[in-house]
């Protein structure tokens, strides 16, 4: 689980400081919930999807044999 710091809103982008070292990331504001803004935290939860990965990797084969 990643800890991140609305810093600010610059238009469509929200400035976020991430973890411990608060590493500055720009992030589209559509993703962010709506009743968010400058000075809250967020929690964000990367995590690898495995099974879309596979897939869109069967699906580029499968167009480099046709």
């Amino acid at each position: 689980m990643i800890s991140a710091y609305i810093d600010r809103l610059e238009g469509d982008l929200a400035v976020l400081l991430l973890g411990d070292e608060m590493r500055k990331v720009n992030f589209p504001v559509c993703f962010l919930p709506d009743e968010v803004g400058e000075g809250d935290y967020l929690k964000l939860d990367i995590s690898y999807d495995k099974e879309a990965t596979e897939q869109a990797e069967q699906e580029a084969l499968d167009l480099l044999k046709e």
